[in-house]
C-alpha cells in the first residue's frame, strides 16, 4: 500500500469514526436518547403532548406547578418519579417527598395520573413515570408557542423510595442565598448559568405571601425595590395570598413564558430571597443581563433543562417502569 493511499484511507476513516462520534454526543444525554419509546410504545408523546396541551388550554396558570413538578423530582433522588410516590408503608415509604414542607404547594399531581392510566392502555407497562414528568414539563411550557421548543431525552425508570426528609435537605427554599443555591445546583452537576437560566422558570407562577413575607417587615429588605415592597404589602395584608412571581405580569400575561422575569430583577424586584440572591454575585449578574433577551433565553433554558433532564437518573435494568405513579409495583 503506496504511503499516499494510506493517509488517504486513515483520513477517511478518522472522519466517518468521528462524525459518528459526534452523532453520538449530539443524541445521547447520560444513557438517555431521544424517541426512546419510537418501537415500544411510538405514540407516548403524543399522547402526553395531547393531554397536557389539553389541560393547559383549560387553565393556563397549570404550566407553571406542571413544570415545578419535574423540578422538585429530580433534585431529589435525581430524576426518576420519586416525587409522585404517596404514603406506603408496605413498601417502607412512610414519610414521601410530596409530604415535605417545601412540597405543601405542589399540585398538578391529578394530570399525572391521566396521563399514565392513558399511556397504560396504549402501551402497557412500558412509559416511565419520570418520563412522563420530564415530556410535560416540556409540553406545559410549549403550549403557547404551539411548538416543543426543546427536546426531551428519555429513557429514564422509576425510583422505588421517596423520603420527605431528603425533600428538605435537598431543594433550595425561597430563603436560600446565592452560596447556598448554588451548592444545591452543584451537586447535582449545574452551574451557575444553569441555576439563573431555570430561575427564570419564575417568569411564569405564583407564591404565596409566606415565601417572602419577612422581606417586607421593618425594615424592608434592602434588596427589595421599596415601591414594590409597599404593593406587596397591601396585597399580604389580605393574608397568604399568592402573587404572581413575574411583577411585569399582567393580568393577561401573567401566565406567558418570556424574559420579563430577568428584568423585574434588574430592577430589584425578584419576588423571594432566592431571585434576589442572583444578583449577589458577578457571575449571576452577567448571566441576567445575556437572558433579558427573549430568544437567548428560551434557547439556553431548553439546554439547561435538558442537563437538570439528566440529573441521577435510572435505565438499563435499574428501578423499574411503575404502573401506577402514586405506588411502586408489587413484587411478583
Amino acid at each position: 500500500m503506496s504511503p499516499t493511499f494510506f493517509f488517504f484511507f486513515l483520513s477517511f476513516f478518522l472522519s466517518i469514526f468521528f462524525f459518528q462520534l459526534f452523532d453520538f454526543i449530539t443524541y445521547t444525554h447520560a444513557d438517555l436518547t431521544i424517541n426512546f419509546y419510537n418501537t415500544t410504545c411510538p405514540e407516548a408523546e403524543q399522547v402526553v403532548q395531547n393531554i397536557t396541551w389539553k389541560r393547559v388550554g383549560d387553565g393556563p396558570a397549570l404550566a407553571a406547578k406542571l413544570l415545578r413538578l419535574h423540578y422538585h423530582d429530580c433534585f431529589v433522588r435525581g430524576c426518576e418519579g420519586s416525587l409522585l410516590l404517596d404514603l406506603d408503608t408496605n413498601n417502607n415509604i412512610n414519610t414521601p417527598e410530596k409530604e415535605s414542607p417545601i412540597n405543601f404547594f405542589l399540585s398538578g399531581f391529578e394530570i399525572i395520573d391521566e396521563i399514565k392510566n392513558k399511556l397504560e392502555d396504549v402501551c402497557p407497562e412500558i412509559v416511565s413515570c419520570a418520563d412522563i414528568l420530564a415530556l410535560v414539563a416540556r409540553d406545559a411550557v410549549s403550549h403557547q408557542f404551539g411548538r416543543p421548543l426543546w427536546e426531551v431525552f428519555t429513557g429514564r425508570r422509576d425510583g422505588r423510595k421517596s423520603s420527605a426528609l431528603e425533600a428538605s435537605r435537598d431543594l433550595p427554599s425561597p430563603f436560600s442565598n446565592f452560596k447556598t443555591l448554588e451548592q444545591l445546583f452543584g451537586v447535582n452537576g449545574l452551574s451557575v448559568h444553569d441555576l439563573v437560566v431555570l430561575s427564570g422558570a419564575h417568569t411564569i407562577g405564583e407564591a404565596p405571601c409566606s415565601a417572602f413575607q419577612l422581606r417586607l417587615e421593618n425594615p424592608i429588605d434592602p434588596t427589595l425595590n421599596a415601591s414594590y415592597a409597599e404593593i406587596l404589602k397591601g396585597i399580604c395584608r389580605q393574608g397568604d395570598a399568592n402573587v404572581s412571581l413575574d411583577p411585569a405580569a399582567t393580568t393577561t400575561s401573567k401566565n406567558q413564558f418570556d424574559a420579563h422575569y430577568f428584568t423585574a430583577l434588574k430592577l430589584k424586584m425578584g419576588l423571594m430571597e432566592s431571585d434576589a440572591a442572583l444578583l449577589t454575585d458577578d457571575r449571576g449578574r452577567r448571566v441576567i443581563d445575556e437572558l433579558l433577551d427573549k430568544d437567548k433565553f428560551l434557547e439556553e433554558f431548553g439546554k439547561s433543562m435538558q442537563r437538570m433532564g439528566d440529573i441521577r437518573v435510572l435505565t438499563g435494568t435499574r428501578g423499574e417502569i411503575r404502573r401506577n405513579c402514586r405506588k411502586v409495583n408489587q413484587a411478583g
